[in-house]
């Protein structure tokens, strides 16, 4: 069986207004729950709290990225991943040894190589909550809508216009002209 990981998907621009920080596109990818560990989630505002609520880490960046897409990986770029997040493990979370960070992110890397199970291409979404004090991390797989015989008005539409998730949830709103215009 091949070995598939996340890489980060930029579909559009979005990612680099909603987040403080944004991944880079192509970066292999974890969920990144560990980064909210001990904040409080519910005072997080604006682009630290789209980051919580939607966003995968870029394993060299640290960045966020609303989506990733299932790829296929070399025994090399799985270990290369792990090394790049053990060191930010080891640096800038504390970790008491590069031994402890690179446990940590095997760990990371395994589950993200679980999220992939599903085809080449496969892009996906997360969500992120706290319920009852933990945090909680839902995913969900994009596809392209199939046109209905004869439709060719959406024969080519744009990729946020002709994308449907596995599952309903329930809509969030982000303002991406409030984000320019804040940032101006």
């Amino acid at each position: 069986m091949a070995l598939k990981l996340p890489r980060t998907l930029r579909l559009d621009p979005s990612d680099t207004l909603v987040f403080e920080r944004p991944a880079e596109p192509g970066e292999w990818a974890v969920a990144g729950s560990f980064l909210f560990w001990d904040v409080d989630a519910a005072a997080l505002t604006g682009k630290a709290r789209a980051a919580f609520r939607a966003g995968f880490v870029g394993v060299q960046s640290l960045g966020f990225s609303t989506l990733v897409v299932v790829s296929e990986a070399s025994d090399a770029d799985r270990k290369e991943a792990v090394a790049a997040l053990a060191r930010h493990i080891e640096a800038r979370l504390g970790a008491p040894s590069l031994a402890a960070a690179k446990a940590a992110a095997q760990e990371e890397i395994d589950f993200a190589a679980s999220l992939c199970d599903h085809p080449v291409n496969t892009i996906l979404a997360l969500r992120r909550t706290i319920e009852e004090g933990a945090i909680k991390e839902q995913f969900r797989t994009l596809r392209p809508r199939e046109p209905a015989a004869g439709d060719r008005l959406h024969a080519h539409a744009r990729a946020f216009e002709f994308l449907e998730v596995d599952e309903e949830e329930p809509g969030e709103t982000v303002d991406l002209l409030g984000l320019v215009e804040t940032k101006r």
